[in-house]
């Protein structure tokens, strides 16, 4: 098993690496030039001499293959340079707007998982009842409206006719409500239909017959082997979309103007910002493949099958 886990954390560095490239790539085959975006950001009309030294201060003037060689080696000490619009180290803005992104992500995150798990396990379990014709319905209503509407739906209802949460920004506990609700009801409707449609088809494997056979409890059955195993797409579902709520909360957090990274992007594209975009890619990369690593492992504890088939690939 040892083996197997070292093999799935190596092949991390060639996926991160392909991700660099095509970043570094998709900059420099931009038509937008880095130097003339610097001085357009902040408002400066540029001399043909000025725009010379700023491509020379940025390494534009070397070749491309020692541009990718220096911008890797800063990566992989978190420098993704120097912000157009601010002017302040990429990371240094990043890492200040993360803290909300984390905290908007862990809060729609809980919502999602102490909803779905049981609605999703009990429709399994009880087919074609009360609850499992509800959690169809929310599954259906989930995957449909959009969140930028959802927001604005909830902020109408309870901000402007209740007035019982803020309508924006961030400072207590109330602030965090709307949007991580927003940010988890489509969850609510994926991590529900997998969890129903996995608890279904364990319910039609053997192991529960022969457990049934031994005289063993039904709610033992149910929760100790049955859920342990049916939980198991969710959870990948979770490694998935944990990248897409960390740096893909884009519309939530403008609609509730949430100060986190997703809205600090917007910003970057608007500005023709760079060092920002390519920072935000390779951050999103990175979260997405740590955070698989995670799920593969965490999967290969609760579910013993996966990890015997590792140890055959061993």
């Amino acid at each position: 098993m040892g083996t197997y886990v070292l093999k799935r954390i190596m092949t991390i560095v060639p996926i991160f690496l392909i991700a660099t490239l095509l970043t570094f790539g998709m900059i420099n085959l931009s038509p937008v030039d880095p130097a003339e975006a610097y001085f357009a950001a902040a408002h400066i009309q540029a001399t043909d001499e000025m725009l010379e030294q700023k491509r020379h201060e940025f390494g534009l003037d070397q070749p491309l293959l020692i541009q990718y060689v220096n911008a890797l080696i800063k990566i992989c000490q978190l420098d993704f340079g120097i912000s157009y619009v601010t002017n302040k180290p990429v990371w240094e803005e990043i890492s200040s707007r993360l803290p909300a992104t984390i905290q908007l992500t862990i809060g729609s995150l809980l919502i999602a998982i102490l909803v779905s798990i049981p609605l999703g396990f009990l429709a399994g379990i009880k087919k074609n009842s009360a609850i499992d014709h509800f959690s169809r319905f929310l599954s259906f209503i989930g995957a449909s409206i959009p969140s930028f509407w959802l927001g604005y739906l909830l902020i109408f209802f309870f901000s402007v006719k209740l007035d019982l949460f803020p309508v924006e920004g961030t400072g207590t506990w109330k602030h965090l409500i709307l949007p991580s609700v927003t940010l988890a009801f489509p969850l609510i409707a994926l991590y529900t239909r997998l969890l129903r449609a996995s608890a279904l088809d364990n319910l039609q494997e053997s192991y529960v017959l022969f457990a049934r056979t031994r005289g063993i409890h039904e709610k033992i059955i149910m929760g100790k082997h049955v859920l342990r195993i049916a939980i198991s797409p969710m959870i990948t579902g979770l490694g998935m979309n944990l990248g897409n709520l960390l740096t893909g909360a884009i519309i939530v957090e403008a609609v509730f103007s949430w100060p986190g990274f997703g809205r600090y992007f917007i910003d970057a594209i608007f500005n023709r910002d760079a060092p920002v975009i390519q920072g935000y890619v390779l951050l999103a990369a990175g979260v997405f493949l740590v955070s698989n690593l995670i799920v593969d492992l965490i999967q290969m504890y609760i579910d013993p099958r996966i990890s015997r088939k590792g140890r055959q690939y061993q």
